[in-house]
């Protein structure tokens, strides 16, 4: 693996390791997989990219195994990068289905695990996967502040929770929750739509917590946003049958990124990059071209005029906005 100088930004992209790993059987993990880790990581570090999201779930642990062989057969890379992952799923454990998990033994019990799998000894951040209805803050407070305290976790962030509930867990610890992670895209916009669908009948169509987008702003949290390119919705990942929408959203970002002679990838997340609220997009794709493709986001998120954003917004909507 070359080395790699990943410019400095306040907002930057970062890589969703999801897509690691091999299925999400229990059926070990390959080499053939590792060697795919490697080349998404460097893809990643090529597109300037130095923040890499994991979760303990995701493919049954093998996207954090395969990432920590990585690391491990590549001398200085973990001091160049920063870690993040995710606790508070469990998947069909003790004869149910997949459940949440957010008591003090779990999380300890759930970061051991990434840590030996990655093969280092903190992240850089935890974020709480998803809200769970039986948590005891004080039992994550205490978590928390015993990971912090053996060094094993730097800083602490969310996932998928609204303004208040991040509100009443903050309320509890004693350190600033620096993320909330979101579903966020040109093709999910609810985060979107909750700001202009106020006293407006069209917002019971939109379940996404108003509010949630203001109050990470006001405290300082970065909003990151899993699933920003879509699934490749409008950049090539035709379907079957798309609709109206889906066909003028993708016409027009290839239009936007001939202009801007730059991919349609850039395009989606410069989106989204230029939305006040300082959003940083989770790529999730293994594919290095894609990786790669996303480099650019940053400029065309500065170069996007207020006519095109809307344009982009408007298509996807296929409707006007009220």
């Amino acid at each position: 693996m070359t080395e790699h100088t990943a410019p400095s930004s306040a907002q930057e992209l970062i890589y969703g390791c999801m897509g690691l790993g091999g299925s999400w059987s229990d059926e070990p993990h390959g080499t053939d997989h590792v060697d795919e880790a490697a080349a998404a990581i460097e893809a990643a570090l090529d597109a300037g990219i130095t923040l890499f999201d994991h979760a303990d779930i995701y493919r049954k642990g093998k996207s954090e195994a395969v990432f920590g062989e990585v690391l491990a057969a590549t001398p200085g890379l973990r001091e160049r990068i920063r870690l993040q992952t995710k606790c508070g799923i469990r998947l069909g454990e003790k004869g149910i289905p997949g459940h949440y998990d957010l008591s003090r033994d779990a999380i300890l019990e759930r970061v051991g695990g990434s840590l030996a799998r990655l093969r280092t000894d903190f992240v850089d951040v935890l974020l709480l996967h998803r809200p769970d209805p039986l948590t005891d803050l004080a039992e994550v407070a205490d978590a928390v502040g015993q990971l912090m305290a053996e060094g094993k976790v730097r800083a602490l962030g969310v996932s998928n929770m609204s303004g208040a509930q991040i509100q009443a867990l903050q309320d509890r610890l004693e350190v600033p929750l620096v993320a909330n992670q979101l579903e966020m895209s040109l093709l999910k916009r609810a985060w979107l739509e909750s700001q202009v669908l106020v006293n407006h009948a069209e917002s019971l169509d939109y379940s996404f917590p108003h509010g949630t987008l203001e109050y990470c702003a006001r405290n300082g949290l970065t909003l990151q946003a899993y699933g920003a390119l879509a699934r490749g919705l409008y950049t090539g990942a035709a379907p079957e049958d798309p609709t109206t929408a889906e066909t003028a959203a993708a016409t027009l970002v290839a239009e936007l990124a001939g202009k801007y002679g730059t991919s349609g990838e850039a395009v989606l997340l410069g989106w989204l990059m230029k939305h006040p609220a300082k959003i940083a997009p989770v790529i999730g794709t293994v594919n290095p071209a894609r990786i790669r493709a996303c480099a650019d986001a940053g400029r065309v998120a500065a170069a996007l005029t207020r006519t095109e954003w809307y344009g982009l917004w408007i298509a996807a909507r296929g409707t006007s906005i009220p």
